[in-house]
């Protein structure tokens, strides 16, 4: 067991550790694998090239190169995992020990949401209310919403939700509510002791069909001048000649807590609606620029030392999530250098066997233990405690903060709104090495590594219960785009000066700039993959061996590497909670993001770096429609839409499916029979879609049709190929 302690014996036992960690205990048979695996690599990589140069023509020796290229290609991503798996550390936190030394700091928290459409306001306000219901002194919280759509409806379901705030804290208080989130509670049926529940539910249904219709009718006032009072309505006068591009700042302070209390006559905590100004010629960086807006705005109105970023739909389940955090930033042996607590995120409605990864418990949870180890976890963009001199550092004094009992004066509202100003930061660090980096499509992978490489540290606390829920993407177009934005993104970062191979090993330390580059070159994985669902189908067909048979010795290294990697990736997944059917679902995604979100993506990051036009930035829609949702209850895949994901999908199906039935004919060739028929069993669900399905998720003909064409197509080159 690891854990920090005072040097003084005596303090020590009167001030014991609020947090304690220890080192995975399977950290030595890792390492004895890793030996082994080692040896199997470069003994695969020796046999490729004597292959090679045993070639007899020049097809031959092309499709050997590819595998060889591709052969040290997962060679490298392994070596990176390697990193992760090298010291997985395991944190607790005492919150007991806690309320006897506090002093509670300011807490500021972050929520964004960008388009009401995609993002419906009424969860966004729930997510909100959430925060807003921590167990943490009221007049010490402050939660902050940028509204990055600059939607007069965003605004409206706030000043709704500040209404309900008023019933919805002491309720939560009271009844002890742990998920507080109103939309969670009440979707989920459960009932407590209190007997407001029903007139709170009224209450909660009847703001969330105003805001809906607010959004339906597309204007807030159509529904202010129904109501019974317009008091509200001149606040919305200024959205008239709005876009969502163009418009000024424009900042609300909703709840203050030296002027509001509840019901029940207590404080409530602050709530500022803020949108920031945007033009159509100044560069507004994403949700980065967002964020950095954020960051100046509440350092002008709240300035807590501490920051919370959550997504509009990650909401609180645990209300002591902040206290857990402050058993860190509290430790005087680490606080000095801690940039951030991350939480992982987990997700809510997935469905039984999560078909999609949606959990994507590696990213989340499995490497967050390892990057744990050497130097601290990955930033992932939500659920984060983030301290604001790592954010800001020196260039805070550049800021006037007031007092939070100062924050709706108008002077203060003036400094605000001049710092939310789309010209603001020009000729300024901002966004360079000041605040959330800019530079990349994932500015919370690159934030976090540039916090790392500047010398922070971060810390990992993995909960038995989640501290926050939120929705996954449950479309496979959806997913499937997401990937494609993240690995644009990583490129972003990967091949630019601060690539995490150079710039991040020689700033940080070897093994995290391997760590890092595990997700640099997240797009890399197509190469391989893309390799192995044509060149063994096609092999097989021709009958011409790309493998060693059974009786070669060699054999046996191959099929060590594929198991060994196979049923090491198992081990981890299901030792984390996971079961067998959802880590088979996992390692299918990652083979179709290998043919999908991968080369798309590195096909969209190549053009960028040429300067030609592709999709821009979009939102992952959080909106589902009713057959859609069924259909991912069931489990059954959705194919929909006209995609070219889902032509390359159809295109590797289709190869396997005729490269396996030549090979059960012809049952000769081992390996190369085995990974087809590897190929066949993940193709599963697009085989069903192609050929039996009828329902609104098959897959379409026009997809299917361009499929079986160069399926063909590809067939007929590789049969001239192989056979000159």
């Amino acid at each position: 067991m690891e854990y920090t302690k005072p040097s003084n014996p005596t303090i020590a036992k009167l001030n014991p550790p609020l947090n304690t960690a220890h080192v995975d205990r399977r950290v030595p048979i890792n390492r004895v694998h890793m030996i082994m695996y080692t040896i199997a690599i470069l003994a695969a990589i020796y046999h490729r090239i004597t292959s090679i140069l045993a070639s007899t023509t020049f097809v031959e020796a092309s499709v050997l190169w590819s595998l060889l290229v591709s052969d040290i290609i997962l060679a490298f991503m392994w070596a990176c995992v390697q990193a992760i798996r090298w010291r997985p550390v395991h944190r607790q936190e005492f919150l007991e020990r806690l309320p006897d030394r506090v002093t509670w700091p300011l807490l500021d928290v972050f929520v964004c949401t960008a388009d009401p459409y995609k993002e419906p306001p009424v969860g966004v306000v729930s997510t909100a209310l959430s925060a807003l219901a921590f167990d943490y002194p009221a007049e010490k919280l402050s939660v902050h919403v940028s509204d990055d759509g600059g939607a007069d409806v965003t605004l409206f379901a706030f000043m709704e939700g500040a209404k309900f705030a008023r019933h919805w804290l002491p309720f939560c208080r009271q009844n002890g509510i742990k998920d507080r989130s109103p939309e969670a509670f009440f979707s989920s049926g459960r009932s407590c002791a209190g007997g407001d529940e029903d007139k709170l539910k009224m209450m909660y249904e009847s703001m969330k069909t105003r805001v809906e219709s607010a959004l339906e009718k597309g204007s807030v006032s159509a529904v202010l001048a129904s109501s019974e009072t317009q008091e509200d309505e001149h606040i919305f006068e200024q959205w008239k000649d709005f876009s969502r591009n163009n418009h000024p700042s424009v900042i609300q302070v909703l709840l203050e807590s030296s002027k509001d209390k509840d019901v029940a006559g207590h404080v409530m905590p602050n709530l500022i609606y803020v949108s920031r100004e945007k033009r159509p010629k100044s560069p507004h960086h994403f949700k980065a620029g967002a964020l950095n807006t954020m960051v100046r705005v509440s350092s002008v109105l709240t300035n807590a030392p501490i920051i919370l970023t959550i997504d509009c739909d990650m909401y609180s389940t645990d209300p002591t999530s902040p206290h857990r955090a402050l058993c860190y930033f509290l430790d005087l042996a680490i606080s000095s250098d801690l940039a951030y607590v991350q939480f992982p995120q987990r997700f809510q409605g997935l469905n039984k066997n999560d078909i999609y990864g949606g959990e994507i418990k590696r990213l989340f949870t499995i490497n967050s233990h390892g990057f744990d180890g050497i130097c601290g976890p990955n930033y992932v963009g939500s659920n984060t405690f983030h301290a604001r001199r790592a954010l800001f550092g020196s260039s805070l004094q550049c800021v006037n903060a007031n007092g939070q009992d100062q924050i709706g004066s108008k002077i203060v509202l003036e400094k605000a709104t001049e710092v939310a100003n789309c010209d603001y930061e020009a000729g300024t660090k901002w966004g360079d090495t000041i605040g959330f980096r800019y530079g990349s499509l994932v500015e919370d992978y690159y934030t976090g590594y540039r916090l790392h490489c500047e010398g922070w540290k971060s810390v990992f606390c993995n909960l038995p219960e989640s501290a926050f829920l939120g929705e996954a993407p449950k479309s496979l177009n959806d997913v499937l785009s997401q990937c494609k934005r993240w690995t644009v993104g990583l490129y972003e970062v990967g091949i630019s000066k601060y690539s995490a191979i150079t710039f991040g090993v020689r700033k940080a330390s070897l093994a995290a700039g391997l760590c890092y580059s595990h997700y640099a070159f997240w797009g890399f994985w197509s190469i391989p993959v893309a390799a192995y669902a044509v060149l063994p189908q096609l092999a097989l067909i021709n009958n011409k061996p790309l493998f060693p048979q059974p009786s070669d010795p060699w054999f046996y290294v191959y099929a060590y590497l594929f198991l060994a990697a196979y049923i090491q990736d198992m081990a981890d997944f299901i030792s984390y909670k996971g079961t067998f059917r959802c880590w088979w679902s996992d390692q299918r995604m990652w083979l179709i993001r290998g043919l999908t979100a991968g080369p798309f993506g590195t096909m969209q990051f190549v053009f960028k770096q040429l300067n030609i036009s592709t999709q821009g930035f979009n939102v992952t829609s959080k909106v589902m429609d009713d057959e859609q949702s069924k259909r991912y209850d069931q489990g059954l895949f959705d194919f929909g839409v006209d995609s070219p994901f889902f032509v390359t999908l159809s295109i590797a199906a289709i190869l396997s499916l005729c490269g396996f039935a030549v090979g059960i004919i012809r049952n000769g060739m081992v390996a190369e029979m085995f990974l087809v028929a590897f190929g066949v069993a993940n193709c599963w669900p697009i085989y069903g879609a192609i050929f039996l399905r009828t329902d609104g998720g098959k897959m379409p003909d026009r997809v299917t049709a361009r499929a079986f064409v160069m399926a063909a197509l590809i067939l007929a080159i590789g049969c001239v190929a192989f056979n000159v």
